[in-house]
């Protein structure tokens, strides 16, 4: 039974809302997350933490637990991938403008399949491929001081200057390392917007699962880290703590190995997206009507535990946000995304070896869509 295609709900704020909050909040101006003023701001952003995660594990995040009213949440929009959410964080903007489609995107002009995250080069350039202003930008120009804190691998990775570009980079190499560093640039006097990255726990899920001891772990530090730093926030200094996505763990019995049935390949050349998330690209020249056709043999077998749509579908529904004409064709011709707790994989162009990840993201489903947005300092009332 196929399934209506899922939407994001107006009545929940969107990770895209976060900093265009924090900067009129410098302002005291009226913002979506309803801040109150302060001159200095942290964001600190917990890769992978799901409200549904947190909440499971309340016993090891209390001081995290304490904040999470039943509004302290966001939703983090479409594809619940790193590249595409954190690209929407820092620039305001929806996939469809910022052109950060997926995990793995098709680079039209260059018939090539690269990673968002690592796989920047000629033929995939930081300030052409993400052109959008960052809000950083927009706030140095505003005279705010900004500081972006990550692990010191990050400093001069393509995305950092595709998303971050605007901010000054400071390595930090734990969690302990990058709260201290976010004290030093608060401390810096003048107003201050601060991002602090913490990769730790979705590293974790990946390897272990996010039903794991080394999530819990993973957990713990964010926790002691924020207990501890929310203590040192002085008058007029506020925090967030929010995430880019969330978790479900997939056993590798839940594999769907989609290439062993021909009808779910015919036609396809590219193989994008993420493993709960496909963005399929067809081969050049076909037939009109090859995508309707592909995505109705997709209906036909998979209907019943994932969403598929075409590439106008999707658009239609709003899954992308406004996608500019320069952005659309690196969106697959025909979109598959679990309904369940499964993961597709074309074993020809993944092997074993590969499969690995327990932890994984990019769909729909309420564990992967909803991050908590925590509040502290001046923004705790």
């Amino acid at each position: 039974m196929t399934a209506p295609l899922p939407t994001l709900s107006p009545d929940v704020p969107h990770l895209v809302d976060v900093l265009p909050s924090c900067l009129q909040a410098f302002d005291g101006q009226p913002n979506v997350l309803e801040l109150p003023r302060a001159e200095r701001i942290v964001v600190v952003l917990v890769d992978g933490l799901g409200v549904s995660s947190l909440r499971a594990r309340a016993g090891h995040a209390r001081h995290l637990m304490a904040a999470l009213t039943k509004k302290a949440k966001l939703a983090s929009g479409f594809p619940t991938t790193t590249a595409a959410a954190l690209a929407s964080l820092t620039t305001g903007t929806s996939p469809g403008t910022n052109g950060m489609v997926g995990y793995t995107a098709l680079v039209p002009g260059h018939d090539v399949v690269l990673n968002q995250l690592s796989g920047w080069n000629a033929q995939m350039k930081p300030l052409e491929w993400q052109a959008q202003p960052t809000l950083f930008e927009r706030a140095s120009a505003a005279g705010i001081g900004c500081s972006a804190i990550g692990a010191p691998r990050y400093e001069s990775s393509g995305f950092s200057e595709a998303v971050l570009r605007g901010a000054r980079y400071i390595a930090g190499k734990s969690i302990a390392d990058r709260f201290a560093a976010a004290r030093t640039a608060l401390d810096a006097g003048g107003r201050q917007l601060v991002y602090l990255y913490v990769p730790e726990l979705d590293m974790a899920s990946h390897a272990h699962g996010w039903q794991s001891a080394q999530f819990i772990t993973a957990l713990e530090a964010v926790d002691a880290g924020m207990a501890g730093f929310a203590g040192t926030l002085r008058a007029g200094e506020g925090m967030l703590l929010t995430a880019d996505h969330g978790m479900v763990d997939v056993p590798t019995t839940s594999h769907v190995l989609f290439d062993t049935v021909p009808a779910l390949v015919d036609g396809v050349r590219h193989v994008a997206g993420d493993p709960r998330c496909l963005q399929l690209h067809l081969e050049p020249g076909l037939p009109a009507g090859a995508a309707d056709a592909l995505a109705a043999a997709w209906r036909a077998v998979e209907g019943s535990r994932a969403w598929v749509a075409t590439r106008d579908e999707a658009i239609d529904a709003g899954w992308f946000g406004e996608v500019l004409p320069g952005i659309r064709n690196r969106i697959g011709d025909v979109l598959v995304a679990a309904r369940k707790n499964i993961a597709y994989y074309d074993s020809r162009r993944t092997p074993p070896a590969k499969r690995s990840m327990i932890g994984q993201h990019g769909s729909w489903s309420d564990d992967e869509l909803y991050v908590p947005l925590l509040r502290f300092g001046a923004f705790a009332a």
